[in-house]
């Protein structure tokens, strides 16, 4: 059998080790530690954001912005449909309920149109506003941050930035993780670089990270013994995984060059075979292209499916994915309202992620495509 392609593994550079050695030597092995401090520093520093806090997964930072907005047991909080459960299952942590609104076709992100009818019917369906909103920067690639700003700003609505796959994506030369209020980044094993698992919460009020870094170190309140006056988490990074992620911000920008070169070219080689369509960069945006994502339209490709593509790479010991399945048509989300037409179902139906890891070679990439062009 072939040697194994991964979709998206993790990727180290040369002075990870020294800074978890580091850690060791001076026994820094506690939760909180200078390499936590460090990397919060070098987070901000490369998104132009003044505050940070490293933390467990994504996805905590997720929750605690929903709880700093003030999201509360019955609140609806609306929510991109194309994205990972990631983004919606802390609503339900929350005891909100998620309302789900459909993409656009350039970016696949967060169609503003359908944002704007979901809050104007939600408000007359209910009487009140909905707590918050929830944009994704899908796949990398930067959401129409200016309208759904907008939008939030008209209605009074608070924005959260679910930045997780977008770490060195731009829009109007603003870092992803610096376009709204609260926005969170993740460092899961896949992503562009990595902490083992870990996330952040990034803020320029510097009030919402300190009541953030309260909340995820179990809201211990200031006392001599052990007290808690409010709900606390276990949410904080460690100093041995933030040592890594100083590591992994040193190579940042070359794993953001090496996987746009991935897309480049996918793009050269497949682009003109028939019924294949891409995500799209607008003349604004800047994709850190975490995954190289394709559609291929079976009408226009002679039958050929997305699927067809996926099992025929399975068949080589490749790894592809399909995008996202959408919240709204997740079982668990069965009885949540959705918002817009059909765009995220069609791209579910015919996208599918090609593998896109920085440390692929060149004769991986060939492989990759030589399979897929045996198809057609």
């Amino acid at each position: 059998m072939n040697p194994k392609i991964w979709l998206s593994s993790p990727h180290m550079g040369e002075t990870e080790q020294r800074y978890v050695q580091e850690a060791f030597a001076t026994n820094w092995i506690a939760p909180l530690g200078p390499h936590v401090d460090g990397f919060e520093k070098d987070l901000g520093t490369y998104c132009g954001v003044d505050h940070a806090a490293a933390l467990s997964s994504g996805t905590a930072a997720l929750h605690l912005a929903l709880i700093l907005v003030g999201v509360k047991a019955g609140d609806e909080v609306l929510c991109q449909s194309m994205t990972f459960s990631a983004s919606a299952n802390p609503i339900v942590y929350q005891g909100a309920v998620p309302v789900f609104v459909d993409s656009e076709n350039q970016t696949w992100n967060l169609d503003p149109e359908a944002l704007q009818a979901a809050i104007e019917d939600r408000m007359a369906r209910r009487g009140s506003k909905p707590a918050a909103v929830i944009a994704v920067h899908l796949y990398g690639m930067p959401a129409q941050m200016d309208r759904i700003q907008q939008i939030c700003q008209q209605y009074e609505i608070p924005l959260i930035e679910d930045a997780a796959e977008a770490l060195g994506s731009r829009y109007k030369n603003q870092a992803c993780g610096s376009l709204a209020d609260l926005s969170i980044l993740s460092f899961n094993g896949n992503k562009i670089i990595t902490t083992s698992g870990g996330g952040a919460l990034l803020s320029n009020h510097e009030d919402l990270i300190r009541q953030a870094r309260f909340l995820a170190t179990q809201a211990r309140d200031a006392a001599p013994h052990y007290q808690h006056s409010q709900i606390g988490y276990n949410y904080r990074m460690s100093n041995v995984l933030a040592g890594i992620g100083r590591g992994q911000m040193e190579v940042l920008d070359a794993r953001v060059q090496a996987r746009r070169a991935h897309y480049a070219f996918y793009r050269e080689q497949l682009g003109a075979l028939p019924g294949i369509g891409w995500q799209e960069e607008a003349p604004d945006s800047f994709s850190n292209r975490w995954l190289t994502t394709l559609t291929l339209n079976p009408a226009l490709s002679g039958g050929i499916t997305r699927e067809d593509l996926r099992l025929a790479l399975e068949r080589d010991n490749i790894e592809s994915r399909p995008l996202w399945k959408p919240m709204h048509l997740q079982p668990v989300f069965a009885e949540a309202p959705y918002y817009g037409g059909g765009v995220a179902e069609e791209l579910f139906d015919q996208g599918l992620c090609l593998p896109s890891g920085s440390n692929l070679t060149q004769g991986d990439l060939e492989r990759v495509v030589r399979i897929i062009q045996s198809l057609f």
